[in-house]
């Protein structure tokens, strides 16, 4: 769980109100944003909060906390507005970032007046916000320089190891790209970050001064800022445009908090689909709208809310309303509520403006006898079968990547569920069919004994905007075998095996699919439907997995297999 320092100074003088040293208090007044004291230093003056909910950015600093609990404190109602004037600084980026570390936001914040405490504060945000959002700096990271010492335009590019030197924040002596990472305590830190790269990320300004060596270390001589530093650049580069863009806002309306004046930056992007537009302006504080229904939050929350009543406690909440009904309320969601993905966050902000103590308890009226869900059943059957057919059960993870899903494949990309906060590279989505989990399992197990003959039941999931969630869960059966004479014959008799003992009558229409050799593929057509496919593994596909043996396969969507099935 995140933990900050802030000035509990500052924290009463933004909050308008006398705490008084009473540490209850204070925790009564941090529960409304689910955090509580867990060190008070009375002598430095600092206290560290401890949060409960950690998908929350925007609190992360004494000036993000105050304002999210002067709505609760009735001090403020509804969002509040920052303004960013016009654009004064250009930033072109080198297309050779493409597949480093495409991405650059900035903005410029002058007329700001720093103390030591302000100046702590904010180093305390922009490291909470490198290793939590930013996951280490492998997805953001954030640089701030005096403004005033750089001459615009600003270049990020890249250079090879030993191309530039600078002289790195907290060193007196000059150092190369290369020897940072070898003797920089940051270089060491992060440095697997690039490592592996020939070229690394850099920013320049355009007398060829070194800002920084992105995501590792600033320089001494731009990157410093001290209490007399009046104007400051915020960038932040990373590898997915919108957390890097959310990183800049959070950071630059923290700035505008501190009395500081915000001033855009124009990116010039390379001509290339991965980038937003060609031209970007950077910060965006842009809000966007979510309906909420009334029925649903009453549903969830047990009350009888009318919409107006909903649309006060969010403005409470320091939302804004936009259009009602008796039906739903249109609420605006500011730029810095990164956390809002969905309707349920906003019955959750209902509920903590209404007060969690006011909802009265009720006990559910819950059956106690226990049976097996009809559902379970051809699952648990068709394990048993493929058991039976001398196939062993594998479970993997349904997180994947679009790598294995369609490259390994040699599949076209289709839409799929991505995560929008991934922790590691190889763990970016939801997997939409099982076989290309089962060639990973395979291409790990090189070593065991041959024949291998392994199978799973497992979920998959698709976009489907129809449901709540916006995604759909079935349940699929796929099964390989894998050894020098694995064919189409030997798995299309495990199939009908498999079907045959469900009493399915079922066919095979010829069908050509990239991933399966041409001519030894099909479809399985049940009723007319096809519930899914078979076939030898295109030599591609195994030379994708480094696998040698050939590798015979058939994936079936149990979902809808349960209409012809009866498992009574």
């Amino acid at each position: 769980m995140p933990t900050i320092d802030i000035d509990y100074n500052e924290l009463q003088r933004l909050l308008k109100i006398e705490i008084n040293d009473d540490i209850e208090k204070l925790d009564d007044i941090l529960s409304y944003v689910k955090s509580e004291v867990k060190l008070w230093d009375k002598e430095n003056g600092i206290v560290n909060i401890e949060f409960k909910d950690t998908n929350r950015p925007d609190l992360w600093s004494v000036e993000g906390l105050a304002r999210a609990l002067r709505g609760y404190l009735q001090l403020d109602k509804g969002m509040k507005q920052y303004i960013v004037d016009e654009a004064e600084l250009d930033v072109n980026v080198d297309h050779r970032l493409k597949d480093l570390r495409p991405f650059i936001c900035c903005s410029v914040i002058k007329g700001i007046k720093l103390t030591d405490s302000k100046i702590r504060g904010l180093m305390h945000l922009q490291d909470k916000l490198d290793k939590t959002y930013g996951r280490s700096r492998q997805k953001t990271s954030i640089g701030i320089y005096n403004y005033d010492l750089i001459k615009q335009p600003l270049n990020y590019t890249v250079a090879t190891p030993s191309e530039f030197s600078f002289v790195p924040l907290g060193f007196s002596e000059k150092m190369t790209l290369a020897e940072i990472l070898e003797r920089h305590p940051k270089g060491l830190e992060y440095g697997h970050i690039v490592k592996n790269s020939s070229i690394y990320p850099i920013l320049i300004d355009s007398e060829q001064k070194v800002l920084s060596f992105p995501p590792i270390i600033n320089s001494n001589d731009l990157g410093r800022v001290t209490e007399e530093t009046q104007n400051l650049l915020v960038e932040v580069t990373g590898t997915i445009h919108h957390a890097v863009i959310n990183t800049l806002n959070l950071v630059t309306i923290s700035l505008i908090e501190q009395g500081g004046k915000a001033y855009a930056a124009t990116i010039h992007y390379p001509n290339d689909k991965i980038y937003p537009s060609k031209l970007t302006i950077t910060p965006d504080f842009s809000s966007r709208s979510i309906n909420l229904d009334v029925a649903y939050t009453n549903k969830i929350l047990g009350l009888s809310l009318t919409s107006n009543q909903i649309a006060e406690l969010l403005l409470t909440a320091g939302l804004n309303i936009g259009t009602t009904s008796e039906l739903a309320v249109e609420i605006i969601v500011p730029c810095y509520r990164t956390d809002v993905m969905h309707p349920i966050d906003l019955v959750e902000d209902v509920a903590i403006a209404y007060g969690y103590n006011n909802i009265a308890p009720r006990w559910r009226d819950l059956p106690t006898t226990g049976a097996e869900k009809v559902e379970r059943r051809l699952i648990n059957l068709s394990r048993e079968l493929m058991v039976g057919s001398g196939y062993q059960e594998v479970l993997t993870y349904t997180l994947t990547n679009s790598e294995n899903l369609f490259t390994k494949m040699n599949c076209k990309e289709t839409p799929i569920v991505e995560v929008v906060n991934p922790k590691v590279a190889t763990m970016t989505c939801l997997r939409n069919w099982l076989l290309p989990s089962l060639m990973e399992f395979l291409s790990n197990n090189k070593s065991v004994e041959f024949p291998q003959k392994i199978f799973e039941v497992g979920k998959v999931t698709f976009i489907d905007e129809t449901s709540e969630t916006k995604t759909r869960d079935e349940d699929w059966l796929a099964a390989a075998s894998s050894h020098i004479n694995a064919n189409f014959s030997e798995i299309k008799a495990v199939l009908d095996a498999f079907l045959r003992n469900l009493n399915v009558t079922w066919k095979i229409q010829a069908i050509n699919h990239s991933c399966f050799i041409e001519g030894r593929s099909g479809s399985v057509v049940v009723s007319g439907e096809s519930i899914g496919i078979i076939g030898e593994v295109h030599p591609q596909v195994l030379e994708a997995w480094r696998l040698e043996n050939p590798v015979a396969a058939f994936e079936l969507n149990l979902n809808k297999m349960r209409k012809n099935v009866n498992t009574v």
